[in-house]
């Protein structure tokens, strides 16, 4: 069988519409300068990325809908293992954001989504986790289930946002955290307090994701390290931290370094934010590794 990766996870589709100039305010005007109606989520934005980057991918997660069926088989129907994912029928799960340079708003319908009497997603299949190399687990959908058939078929898997008392992150090889998750979950707890809760919590990697600003990331006992995103002509952070997302599982699945680990995932996140949209002008792995080569600071 050939090896390959598992996301499991948030798999939808996006209408995305970059303004010609900033967010206006209340009431104002913005230009659209271009709109697409493309693969989005966590784990679909994060499989494009890792498709390009020369990854074989087992989707599992989010069921597919009418409106966005043909968009998400379409895109991935030559890329990636769909044969998991279940087609209902409904509209599918669609958010819309609106973006400019720094900035991108976002309007859905989770709380109708997750308010459902049957949920929107399958939990996260047992064969697929003991068959892969490594996983890509996404918390939102049967967190604990997915971090118990991991650890029952020794399967290392990164994550992203989720508590630091949580199962999915004690047992992680890899959890990158957003500040947006940070803020929002522990508002007026400090960063230097926030990344010993959760390296005490794990023996894996953990990362702090801020933005433009210096990302931290070490292991239990350690103190920080930090490492200064690369300075790009940034297009668009839409899917900026799902590019992230892809980098740490494309590391942890090549066995890289946690200074490597950091170095690669920046790099795609950097690369992906140049590129409007990710899904349709995804990083390519020559291009990551020749800005990754850049820095040998760390």
């Amino acid at each position: 069988m050939e090896k390959y990766i598992y996301m499991y996870g948030q798999i939808m589709s996006t209408e995305a519409f970059l303004l010609k100039g900033e967010f206006p305010k209340a009431d104002g005007y913005g230009e659209i300068k271009e709109k697409y109606h493309h693969v989005g989520g966590e784990t679909g934005t994060a499989a494009a990325v890792l498709t390009s980057l020369g990854c074989n991918i087992k989707l599992g997660g989010s069921h597919i809908g009418n409106a966005n069926r043909e968009i998400i088989r379409g895109y991935f129907a030559d890329k990636a293992d769909l044969s998991e994912l279940v087609d209902e029928d409904f509209d599918g799960i669609i958010d819309y954001v609106i973006i400019d340079r720094y900035t991108r708003t976002c309007f859905g319908e989770w709380e109708k989504h997750f308010g459902r009497e049957k949920p929107f997603y399958e939990p996260p299949s047992e064969n697929s986790i003991k068959n892969a190399e490594c996983c890509g687990i996404d918390p939102f959908f049967y967190p604990d289930i997915s971090s118990e058939l991991c650890r029952k078929h020794n399967k290392p898997y990164a994550t992203i946002d989720c508590a630091f008392d949580s199962e999915i992150h004690k047992h992680c090889a890899i959890n990158a955290i957003s500040h947006q998750y940070l803020e929002s979950a522990y508002p007026g707890k400090s960063i230097e307090e926030l990344f010993k809760s959760y390296t005490d919590n794990t023996d894996g990697l953990v990362i702090f994701t801020m933005g433009e600003k210096e990302l931290l990331y070490g292991r239990k006992g350690f103190s920080p390290k930090r490492f200064k995103p690369y300075s790009l002509d940034i297009v668009s952070t839409l899917g900026a931290g799902d590019s992230f997302k892809a980098g740490t599982v494309y590391a942890l699945y090549n066995k890289m370094t946690d200074d490597d680990t950091v170095k690669f995932a920046s790099a795609v996140a950097g690369i992906a934010c140049t590129k409007f949209p990710i899904p349709l002008n995804p990083p390519a792995l020559s291009e990551v590794t020749t800005l990754a080569e850049t820095r040998n600071d760390k």
